[in-house]
């Protein structure tokens, strides 16, 4: 395989580029989150399998709207495009090739059709931004997770992909007839529930800013930093808490990641036992693959398995973190690939 060459520009993202394909048509996937944007090229293999021939990152609130930054990146690659899907952080409408989407943290408002009309993109398809992970889930190599906890998976049972960042995302994975079959769902926006009094304390605070407390107020990037005022500490980013609670040498924010920690463990272990998700249950997204450590992980699978009377069952069911951050961007690109047939 060609080297791979990193290119920065000024005023422009950061690329990754391998040498020409050729001149066939090309696959396009994307993950569009309220924080950041993937978008990579690939080239589909006779094997079924895909090469990602170029990938860029950007800063999603450095553009007006998802239409600029697309633009951009055609720019850079004018080839054809096959076939395009694109992963959002936000609820999907409409038949297929003809969805809709606006992400919930970002005015960005995607149409299928305009987007393969104005960008040449052959068939496109959007899908939320989990149904995209839960669709890469297969796609990852085994030096890309962690087993957290072993348990005694089923082969073809149920599964369950959940992930904090800007947001908290959540999709299930089946298996029926030998096919995959991935069910999204805006989980994340379920309420909160406490599990013990503090985290009810929690609640309490919450409350008064803005009424209903979902469990993504709590489990997610946002969800640590509101975390951190709560117990007395100042305005921080949730990487400055993450970073000074790993380093040891901060008692309050270790104190809120642990409380963070309790709660996502918490709702997947809820989660899990809502889809009996005997085949799993994998974190993806960024905050947990960065702050997981031995510790991190005890207090998480702690909280998980405390499940009363279905203690054991909660156990029985394995726990993978997800060290890839470009999961729903390869799975993006693997969904592009079918609708492309």
């Amino acid at each position: 395989m060609p080297p791979t060459q990193t290119i920065a520009a000024t005023g422009a993202p950061l690329l990754h580029r391998r040498a020409d394909t050729g001149g066939g048509a090309l696959l396009l996937g994307g993950d569009l989150g309220g924080t950041k944007t993937l978008l990579a090229l690939a080239e589909a293999l006779p094997d079924g399998n895909r090469r990602i021939v170029a990938e860029a990152r950007y800063a999603s609130r450095d553009w007006p709207d998802f239409g600029a930054l697309l633009a951009d990146f055609r720019a850079r690659h004018p080839g054809a495009i096959a076939a395009a899907c694109f992963g959002v952080a936000g609820p999907v409408d409409g038949p297929a090739d003809r969805q809709t989407a606006r992400l919930t943290y970002l005015p960005w408002r995607l149409d299928a059709q305009a987007l393969a009309r104005d960008f040449a993109l052959g068939r496109v398809r959007i899908v939320n931004d989990f149904y995209a992970a839960a669709s890469g889930i297969d796609s990852l190599p085994a030096e890309a997770c962690t087993v957290l906890q072993a348990g005694s998976g089923v082969a073809d049972a149920a599964r369950v992909v959940v992930g904090a960042g800007t947001g908290l995302g959540v999709a299930g994975v089946l298996r029926h007839g030998g096919e995959t079959i991935v069910v999204p769902g805006e989980g994340g926006h379920q309420g909160f529930s406490p599990q013990s009094a503090q985290q009810a304390a929690l609640w309490q605070y919450l409350f008064p800013r803005n009424g209903r407390v979902t469990s993504e107020d709590v489990v997610s990037g946002p969800g640590l930093a509101r975390i951190h005022a709560f117990l007395g500490g100042g305005e921080r980013s949730p990487a400055e808490i993450g970073a000074a609670a790993l380093r040891g040498d901060d008692p309050l924010a270790a104190a809120a990641l642990s409380l963070w920690l309790e709660a996502y463990g918490a709702f997947a272990g809820d989660l899990a036992l809502a889809w009996l998700a005997r085949g799993g249950v994998w974190l993806a997204g960024g905050i947990a693959a960065k702050l997981m450590g031995a510790a991190q992980a005890a207090i998480f699978l702690a909280a998980f398995n405390a499940k009363r009377e279905h203690r054991p069952l909660a156990e029985s069911m394995p726990v993978v973190l997800v060290h890839e951050e470009r999961l729903g961007l390869l799975g993006a690109l693997a969904l592009a690939q079918s609708c492309g047939r």
